[in-house]
């Protein structure tokens, strides 16, 4: 490499940032290699054409400020952007979860509570079916003893026994085909709230952040500095 002049050395880096194959992660770390590298991977020229093609918009701003810190500035400003629509995206998905899981909580009380409610109507439905057939019963003969039970069971009823019964029925019938609702809606709910925490992972991910474990923090650490030196 020390072959090589500067000025080809120059050359073959402008090429590599005018073809987009040499990127600002590329610039910084020949900046590392060694001191010639570094004053060559500095130069004005270079980072223009990185700035034009990383930020078109503010390449036709004038600055007074050399372009490497300027592409330096732009820089920050759109990762703190990207930060900031992530954590808005980070937000939004929460909340979706979270709508999903108050669904659900107010689908399974209203099962509970449909539930218990075709309880009551199914026992009062069983009690009304054997007062009429004490009912009819009492027209026919029978022992003293069971005859005594069904006008007890008659005698407890104080409702007109068939239009009550037809009632229970539809009522009977409605709380079941209501039971199937609130379950297919569970059902519905499930999934979308499968969906919803898949993409809250998904969008959740941070490859900044994903892995900021005991062991690696340091690296992440010294890539840091070395990035941080070579843009300063």
């Amino acid at each position: 490499m020390s072959i090589l002049p500067d000025e080809l050395w120059s050359r073959i880096l402008e090429l590599g940032a005018k073809t987009s194959r040499l990127d600002y992660r590329d610039l910084c770390s020949i900046a590392i290699v060694s001191r010639r590298f570094s004053y060559l991977s500095s130069d004005p020229a270079l980072w223009s054409i990185l700035l034009a093609i990383d930020f078109p918009q503010s390449s036709s701003s004038p600055s007074t400020l050399p372009p490497k810190s300027t592409y330096k500035i732009r820089f920050e400003r759109d990762k703190a952007r990207k930060v900031l629509l992530w954590r808005r995206a980070v937000l939004t998905a929460e909340s979706q979860v979270a709508v999903s899981e108050k669904r659900l909580r107010e689908l399974e009380s209203l099962i509970v509570k449909e539930m218990e409610r075709l309880k009551v109507v199914g026992d009062e439905l069983s009690n009304l079916e054997r007062a009429r057939h004490a009912a009819v019963a009492l027209n026919v003969w029978q022992p003293e003893v069971v005859r005594s039970s069904h006008v007890e069971i008659v005698g407890q009823c104080t409702v007109p026994i068939d239009s009550r019964l037809s009632t229970l029925r539809m009522e009977f019938k409605v709380c079941k085909q209501q039971i199937a609702v609130y379950r297919k809606a569970l059902n519905d709910e499930n999934l979308r709230l499968s969906e919803r925490k898949e993409k809250l992972t998904s969008v959740k991910y941070h490859p900044l952040q994903s892995y900021r474990t005991s062991s690696t923090n340091d690296n992440v650490n010294v890539k840091r500095k070395k990035l941080k030196q070579c843009t300063e």
